[in-house]
């Protein structure tokens, strides 16, 4: 079966769903929920967020310069979707989806206690592109949940039960199908078990050759 040609659009899918809160001196917090949102550097950590001028966070991100992502789970798909549909100009997002403002480390901007990662960002610079206007940002800090660390300190994200957000449909990640350079990484040499029991065989029959010829002269000696 071929393929059909569509005219352009966007179908770079799976995406993150995030949740973005954000807010001005003395007002209230606000959330908008992002699908445009990814890595734009390593070094310096750099995100990016893209947003319709007309929502309401966009003057609160473009006038105080700050942002937090945060990712979202199974159990906080739902909050993300009410965030999603209305809007901060009326409603108290964070008491209409029932979440918890935390204060954070590195910027104003207040995270969400609920989710796992909390991403503080700075914006550096906005670039105005047509239906949205993408911010970009310097990560300033991560808020991680202890309880996705294992004894050592190490981040195990798959215990976040994360979701993506998939031509309008949200998604939970599926198994692991490998890890970074797992294609070139040299596979570890097999045991050979059976040639270790044939050598250990080997040894204990030269062990007994060993004693019976032993035995035998001492038997041929007293004889004599």
């Amino acid at each position: 079966m071929g393929k059909q040609y569509w005219r352009p659009g966007n179908m770079l899918y799976p995406v993150p769903a995030v949740m973005v809160s954000a807010a001005k001196d003395g007002e209230k917090p606000n959330i908008i929920t992002v699908a445009w949102a990814g890595t734009v550097c390593s070094s310096p950590a750099m995100v990016s967020i893209s947003v319709r001028e007309s929502r309401y966070s966009y003057d609160i991100i473009k006038e105080s310069k700050e942002f937090v992502i945060n990712l979202v789970t199974k159990d906080l798909a739902y909050a993300a979707d009410l965030c999603g549909v209305i809007s901060g100009r009326d409603n108290d997002k964070f008491a209409k989806a029932g979440l918890t403002a935390e204060k954070m480390e590195h910027v104003s901007a207040p995270g969400i206690k609920e989710s796992p990662v909390c991403i503080e960002c700075k914006v550096v610079d906005e670039i105005k592109l047509g239906s949205h206007s993408m911010f970009l940002a310097n990560v300033e800090g991560v808020a991680v949940d202890e309880s996705l660390l294992d004894e050592k300190g190490r981040l195990e994200l798959d215990k976040a039960n994360l979701v993506a957000y998939s031509h309008g449909d949200y998604m939970m990640l599926g198994k692991k199908i490998g890890s970074f350079g797992y294609s070139v990484r040299k596979k570890p040499a097999k045991k050979n078990t059976t040639g270790k029991n044939i050598n250990k065989n080997n040894n204990k029959n030269s062990n007994k050759n060993t004693s019976t010829k032993k035995s035998n002269r001492t038997k041929g000696n007293r004889t004599k």
